[in-house]
């Protein structure tokens, strides 16, 4: 299944119907990049993202960050300190409504 992305499909099959590769579930809107924070819940891990905000009246940057619960489907096999690439998605539940579609990078 095509998700309209440039994303390769996980070598591993899973059953999750919030799976944008092997359920039924649509990605659109905007993808970011982030690394995954926590995996401490079930299905569902948090993404941060650290970025610059300039400061007028000091003409400086302050670093900001943004912690964002995504759906993690099994076939990735996610753990704390990937970097992955996260999808926005219909709401999934009452805080989630992005979904990983691809892991970046590793702790390797």
């Amino acid at each position: 299944m095509a998700l309209g992305l440039n994303v390769p499909q996980p070598e591993e099959t899973c059953s999750d119907q919030n799976c944008p590769f092997h359920g039924s579930l649509s990605v659109r809107g905007q993808t970011l990049e982030g690394t995954v924070a926590s995996t401490d819940m079930d299905k569902t891990v948090v993404v941060e993202r650290e970025y610059d905000v300039r400061v007028p009246k000091y003409d400086r940057y302050m670093k900001r960050r943004s912690r964002i619960p995504a759906h993690a489907p099994p076939c990735l096999g996610l753990e704390a300190g990937d970097t992955v690439r996260i999808a926005e998605t219909r709401p999934l539940s009452k805080t989630k409504s992005h979904v990983v579609i691809e892991r970046v990078g590793g702790d390797d």
